[in-house]
């Protein structure tokens, strides 16, 4: 997800994406452990994408 489409959310719906990739970087967790993760790069994306939503939530409650 690119950071624009990002900036354009509002908070409720960065917090729904926030979920969403928390999830999703636990599922990749598990697999990585389990040794069935195909892309090992994926769980840096994910970990990246959230702190970008992140740092914008904060930017928008200040």
């Amino acid at each position: 997800m690119k950071v624009k489409e990002l900036r354009d959310q509002d908070i409720s719906q960065l917090n729904e994406t926030l979920m969403t990739l928390l999830k999703e970087h636990f599922e990749l967790r598990m697999q990585h452990k389990t040794a069935q993760l195909s892309d090992p790069t994926k769980l840096g994306k994910t970990k990246r994408t959230i702190a970008q939503v992140k740092t914008i939530m904060k930017e928008k409650q200040a």
